[in-house]
């Protein structure tokens, strides 16, 4: 008798095809990037990023409120830094007074127990927008490892449970981990941008932090040289692995949809969380697409979300967290 095997008696109907489905979107699964500016009363969306927006510090509170109770966790914190406090050398970065660290400060009194991750890179603040110190046309790589370290142990000292450094320079983690380890911060995290990629999809965060590299003379025009060519595969790997060994406890890849190989090859090599950022270029072109009445934007969305989970993402982090959240809520 032909077909005795009909494998569509498993999507009847709604309620058998979510008995059966391998794959389940929670809350718990998101990390939530936060924009973050100085002054008061500040809610400024940004253009590229429809819906989104950076906060100054006394409406951050309300947002993390809301991300609260929604079952939204954990957040990633990025600053956009003033055009007079940016220089070669970081500098501001490291005053504990700093924008990242009254986020910090500012989350965790508000919300003591949600998960802070703070962007450890100089792109925010070097007047060039390059993830590093430049000398002679060239991003440094161990002077800025040296710089990095700092950062990060003046986000620990703030009240950070995780610091990601996202920059890809050469020996980074191992540094920082040295450098929090020796200040006593033995719990605080890493989460480390390991497989991040010289992509074009993230344009618009770089208009939300006006990070962009700077076009001038001996300045590189982009972050070829230290962020990963997007042609590479098993470079993907050795980097993670490199990572973990010099003390990383969570790994990113970085763009999402177009990396999902790169997400299944990570996941099935190693034993900690993978994260996958969904970034700001993935984020517009389906606000853009939807707004035009090209693409049904929830379906989409949801669609795009799940495929970053079943690929082996362990921690999606992600524009579209609110989004996502109120219809599983509702």
């Amino acid at each position: 008798m032909y077909p005795l095997k009909r494998n569509r008696r498993l999507r009847t109907g709604e309620a058998i095809r979510s008995l059966v489905r391998d794959t389940i979107i929670t809350p718990d699964d998101f990390l939530v990037p936060l924009f973050v500016v100085e002054g008061k009363g500040i809610k400024d969306e940004i253009p590229s990023m429809p819906n989104y927006f950076r906060y100054s510090l006394d409406l951050l509170e309300g947002e993390v409120k809301e991300l609260w109770k929604l079952g939204l966790k954990s957040v990633l914190l990025f600053v956009k830094v003033p055009d007079n406090l940016k220089d070669n050398k970081g500098t501001e970065a490291l005053n504990p007074n700093g924008l990242m660290q009254r986020a910090i400060k500012t989350v965790k009194n508000i919300c003591p127990e949600m998960v802070v991750m703070t962007d450890v890179a100089l792109d925010p603040y070097s007047a060039y927008g390059h993830d590093g110190i430049i000398e002679n046309g060239h991003v440094l790589n161990d002077e800025t490892v040296d710089v990095l370290s700092e950062m990060s142990v003046s986000h620990a000292k703030a009240g950070a449970n995780f610091v990601a450094p996202s920059d890809m320079m050469d020996g980074r983690i191992l540094s920082i981990r040295e450098a929090l380890e020796d200040e006593g911060f033995i719990n605080t995290g890493i989460m480390s941008y390991s497989a991040k990629y010289a992509s074009a999809f993230y344009g618009p965060f770089r208009d939300a932090l006006d990070s962009a590299p700077v076009d001038l003379v001996n300045i590189p025009k982009d972050k070829k040289t230290y962020q990963m060519d997007y042609a590479n595969r098993f470079e993907a790997i050795r980097e993670t692995e490199m990572d973990i060994d010099e003390g990383a406890d969570i790994v990113m890849v970085k763009p999402g949809l177009c990396y999902l190989d790169i997400v299944r090859d990570i996941k099935n090599e190693v034993d900690v969380p993978v994260a996958v950022y969904q970034v700001s270029g993935e984020y517009a072109m389906l606000k853009a697409a939807a707004e035009k009445g090209w693409l049904e934007h929830d379906a989409v969305m949801m669609e795009q979300v799940t495929a970053i989970k079943r690929a082996g993402g362990d921690i999606i982090a992600s524009y579209f967290a609110k989004d996502v959240v109120k219809i599983l809520n509702a």
